[in-house]
């Protein structure tokens, strides 16, 4: 009969997302069932975080194998240590506390994608003389805070775009579009408004696409993967008419958080607002967007800090670590719900203003503090205004990124099979 029936490991939750982050403490217990009176070596439970990409290029003698790993910690605590005459347990159910502080300092959120993922993991492990190790082990999800100038990305973003007809319709289509900041959680929902003038005979259709952009890695290569998170569609915009389009467009709740802060993996989002025209070229526009983790707060705390929801409440850390906010947050209000984009009513006619400037209220620009080399779009002219104000830019300028501060250090040689 084995000496060990059961070794199994669990750990306690801290918010309703089951996430942890830099400085958090991370408890639990390990329980061992035991047969009969059993010589162990050592126990102790393991904590690490690790990124990895691979991928492959190429087939038969041409084939080319592409693969990076990153350690961002691996902490250990004993439960039994190791000493030099073997610790007897008895026969029955033992249980044995753990408690490890999660390290300070930027580490990226978990994250699994099609070439590669970044896991933290924990671990128990009992060892015997002249025995195989017993192990058991879970993931558990990370959610990162390193995020710079978090006050910066609560600012409006506005831009706009023109573009002639070609050859079967005459007229020049113009679009301009805002959403209401830049750094959105999970199940929140951004509020897209976009100004059309259609001069044209031609007929066309406003769409929203929320859209993931993924970057892997290694070896001085690089692997892209993009895919479509959510698309929305607008009612027609019919010929020679004005209209004002207003689409919630939601964010879904199991999405992950925007990474800059890994040289190995990037994952940026952005949000396409275009329209539909057959038989031209579509006009469209992008906005950047961050992802950030539930429980941080949906407005500029002063001196542009980050603010965590108090203690129990939705989202945030219930035995967490970090301070809790001076203020709450109230959510951003939008017209209509989530699944449903519409035409609000026509504007009063005093407030109007030219599509060339977009809005009534502009808003000011400054040249732009971010510069993430690993970007989605190509860079052109800027839609120019007095400086004030956060960045906002015009549409084919390169976006910016709340990791610049970080930029991806050079690829190390360690192989990818590490332990």
């Amino acid at each position: 009969m084995p000496a060990s029936k059961e070794l199994t490991l669990t750990y306690n939750v801290l918010n309703d997302e089951n996430t942890f982050s830099e400085g958090d403490t991370l408890t639990g217990r390990v329980t061992l069932t035991l047969a009969k009176d059993t010589k162990v070596k050592s126990l102790f439970v393991k904590v690490k975080g690790d990124a990895n990409v691979h991928w492959t290029e190429g087939s038969g003698d041409d084939k080319k194998s592409y693969s990076a790993f990153r350690r961002y910690f691996k902490l250990k605590e004993y439960l039994i240590p190791q000493v030099s005459k073997d610790t007897v347990l008895p026969q029955g159910i033992h249980t044995f506390n753990f408690r490890i502080k999660m390290p300070q300092g930027n580490m990226p959120s978990s994250f699994k994608g099609r070439y590669g993922k970044i896991v933290y993991m924990l671990e128990a492990k009992m060892c015997r003389s002249w025995r195989m190790d017993c192990e058991v082990q879970t993931e558990f999800s990370f959610a990162s805070k390193s995020i710079p100038a978090f006050g910066q990305l609560m600012f409006p973003q506005e831009r706009s775009v023109e573009k002639e007809m070609g050859l079967f319709s005459k007229g020049q289509v113009q679009m301009a579009a805002t959403v209401d900041r830049r750094a959105y959680a999970p199940g929140e929902t951004v509020a897209v408004v976009a100004k059309v003038s259609n001069p044209s005979s031609q007929k066309m259709t406003p769409k929203f696409t929320l859209k993931q952009k993924v970057m892997y890695f290694a070896n001085g290569s690089t692997k892209t993967s993009e895919k479509t998170i959510c698309k929305m569609v607008g009612d027609v915009i019919t010929p020679e008419t004005e209209q004002t389009v207003t689409c919630p467009v939601e964010i879904p709740s199991d999405l992950g958080q925007t990474i800059h802060n890994c040289d190995i993996i990037s994952v940026d989002y952005y949000l396409k607002v275009y329209l539909d025209i057959s038989f031209a070229s579509d006009p469209e526009i992008k906005f950047p967007l961050v992802i950030i983790p539930p429980g941080f707060s949906s407005v500029p705390q002063p001196g542009g800090a980050v603010g965590l929801y108090p203690p129990g409440a939705v989202g945030g850390p219930s035995n967490s670590d970090f301070p809790p906010p001076a203020v709450p947050v109230e959510p951003y209000p939008v017209p209509f719900g989530p699944g449903a984009c519409r035409y609000p009513a026509a504007p009063d006619p005093a407030q109007q203003s030219d599509m060339r400037s977009g809005y009534n209220n502009p808003l000011p620009q400054q040249a732009s503090p971010y510069a993430h080399p690993f970007s989605v779009f190509s860079s052109s002219s800027a839609h120019q205004q007095p400086p004030s104000a956060p960045p906002m830019f015009q549409q084919g300028d390169e976006p910016p990124s709340y990791m610049s501060l970080f930029p991806p250090s050079e690829e190390s040689p360690t192989g990818s099979n590490a332990k």
